[in-house]
């Protein structure tokens, strides 16, 4: 009886600082020059979360079901052997399109650089 107690409370441990977790990292997301670096803490809270709450886990599935583009990117992060760099990468150049003029653009160039030199 104890036992389960306990496992109840550190199950509900786990998830209120996943929760404070993601209430951090999408605060800090919009804050600017932060580079979406506090997004590592939403990924995290999300992990703790739906690790210990079946409910939030059927919320997520339901959620990623009706906005696949946008829950995507999270979904392949939370996986056993997440594509940590392909995700980056791939936010670097949405956010360099969202806040860099067209003609300053270099990311883009860099990797058809570097990928030519790769297969050549």
């Amino acid at each position: 009886m104890v036992r389960r107690a306990w496992r109840r409370f550190r199950r509900g441990a786990w998830i209120t600082v996943g929760f404070i977790l993601i209430a951090i990292g999408l605060v800090g997301v919009w804050i600017p020059f932060t580079l979406h670096l506090l997004g590592v803490l939403v990924v995290i809270g999300a992990i703790m979360v739906l690790r210990n709450s079946i409910t939030w886990r059927r919320r997520f599935v339901r959620l990623h079901r009706r906005h696949p583009k946008h829950v995507h990117r999270l979904r392949r992060l939370l996986r056993k052997k997440p594509e940590v760099w392909p995700v980056l990468w791939h936010e670097l150049l949405r956010s360099e399109r969202f806040f860099v003029p067209a003609r300053w653009r270099r990311l883009r160039r860099v990797r058809m650089a570097v990928m030519g030199r790769a297969r050549g």
